[in-house]
């Protein structure tokens, strides 16, 4: 190996193991790629399968500088194809009892591999905030780490309070009928700056009544790590959400803004990494000919990410409510969209829509989005989507059903003035209604232009001399390059 490449650092990459965690993470991947390190991407068994098998067999190999690993998930094998969303109860308990101790070995293997000349060195761990036990790692390999956040700010503010909401005893619910009794109305004041927000602002996992609820424990138990990381990343940039960073930085030392990191991508030379791609279904890109057909900002683009599943009566409810809307629109229906397991929608609604709206699997979501037909984004306020959508400066039409959603949405609706919240329990009559008004008038016009004013902030930002590029830079000398 010649004496420049053993000048490259080397990252470890690994997300938490669902479809937006490996997007969002892959992306720092690739930026981190271009800024000269080596990187080793690891992925579960299970995850790497559904990767292959979504593009071509060979379409990870011969990539100079940028390689794949896997562990095991310590999960038994779905039944079926295997093509679907792991359940996350289970991956989070499996996180917190058989991950370790592959990982830790899989570091061994790349130390071996390095000491006999074959890979080079591991410098650093990049790893994903909720993936607590990389920091123990980190520590018997004498490896700084860094924690990258896929969700916003936000998302890590709440985290990272949840412990006060239990010591405070809001959490857990005394019993169910605090989630329909107005409870969930009651304002938040024992988060510091969030005297505004209610209990529904907050993260799903408060809603429980079960006193040694696992998601609450398996966020308490990676908040309590936050601050053994060298360093703390947030795919945001800090005028998106100014007074949470503030908060954030009066907590940890070492925490910056790092994003958005589509926009970071957007801004690089073409380079052999723009083919690899981290989608774990097919994309369907015969979508992006049928937008080439509709008028500049006519269309609405639905998706609910990855992990949502619907009931065939949601599934009417949204058809139909798209259909009344009168709108052209783009839907993303993935194989296990829905709770029976099979899609079905009658044929009077596939004449009632037949040159209006065009239904796809899966898509390549930015490219969607910053299409010029594109005119609003029905979404479940998922953190990735939601930054894809500034990033395009698209307005938003909020479903929140979720983990950190009901937070976005928030700041999508109340702070930013991006989007609108839709009802929970979702009518067609009512959908149609929001559409229009999220499309056409003078409401819409105010919320575009707020979008298209966030979109430049992202692109300022992480633009040379931009904050976020500023930030970058300083962790990587700061931390990821401390030891090389």
């Amino acid at each position: 190996m010649d004496n420049l490449a053993e000048k490259k650092p080397h990252a470890v990459l690994i997300p938490f193991p669902a479809q937006g965690h490996i997007n969002s993470l892959f992306k720092l991947a690739k930026l981190l790629h271009f800024k000269g390190f080596h990187i080793t991407f690891v992925n579960t068994e299970y995850n790497h399968k559904r990767l292959l098998k979504s593009m071509d067999s060979n379409s990870l190999d011969g990539f100079d500088g940028f390689s794949f690993e896997t562990i095991p998930d310590g999960l038994t094998e779905v039944d079926g194809n295997g093509d679907v969303t792991q359940n996350e109860e289970s991956l989070r308990q499996s996180i917190r009892k058989n991950f370790l101790r592959p990982f830790s070995e899989l570091l061994t293997k790349l130390h071996d591999s390095a000491i006999a000349g074959v890979t080079l060195p591991v410098t650093c761990i990049v790893s994903d905030i909720f993936m607590p036990f990389t920091i123990q790692a980190a520590e018997e390999h004498v490896l700084p780490i860094l924690l990258y956040s896929p969700a916003s700010a936000a998302g890590v503010y709440a985290a990272y309070h949840f412990r006060t909401l239990v010591e405070k005893g809001v959490i857990p619910f005394k019993d169910d009928s605090y989630l329909t009794n107005g409870y969930l109305d009651t304002k938040v004041d024992c988060i510091p700056g969030w005297e505004n927000f209610r209990l529904k602002d907050i993260p799903d996992y408060i809603r429980t009544t079960d006193p040694n609820d696992t998601k609450v424990e398996f966020i308490i138990e990676s908040a309590d790590r936050f601050h053994k990381a060298s360093s703390i990343i947030i795919n945001s940039y800090n005028e998106l959400e100014s007074d949470v960073m503030n908060q954030l930085n009066s907590v940890f030392p070492s925490i910056y803004t790092i994003g958005p990191l589509s926009s970071f991508l957007n801004q690089i030379p073409q380079n052999n990494l723009v083919s690899l791609g981290s989608n774990l279904w097919k994309e369907d890109t015969k979508c992006l000919e049928w937008l080439e057909s509709k008028d500049p900002g006519s269309v609405v683009y639905v998706n609910f990410g990855s992990i949502i599943v619907l009931s065939q009566e949601q599934l009417e409810e949204f058809a139909w409510g798209l259909a009344n809307s009168m709108k052209p629109f783009l839907w993303i229906v993935r194989p296990d969209l829905i709770t029976s397991g099979s899609f079905i929608l009658s044929s009077v609604f596939q004449n009632e829509i037949s040159n209006r709206g065009f239904i796809a699997s899966w898509c390549p979501q930015e490219k969607v989005l910053n299409h010029p037909s594109i005119g609003g984004f029905l979404t479940h306020c998922g953190w990735n989507s939601v930054i894809e959508s500034i990033c395009a400066g698209v307005p938003m039409l909020c479903w929140p059903f979720c983990a950190d959603q009901p937070t976005n949405c928030k700041f999508i609706c109340n702070i930013w003035e991006t989007g609108i919240e839709i009802d929970p329990n979702v009518k067609r009559e009512n959908l149609g209604k929001s559409i229009n008004e999220l499309m056409v008038g003078e409401k819409a016009k105010k919320m575009k232009q707020n979008a298209m004013e966030l979109k430049k902030k992202a692109e300022e930002n992480t633009s040379q001399g931009g904050c976020s590029y500023m930030n970058l830079d300083k962790v990587i000398k700061e931390v990821l390059l401390k030891q090389h």
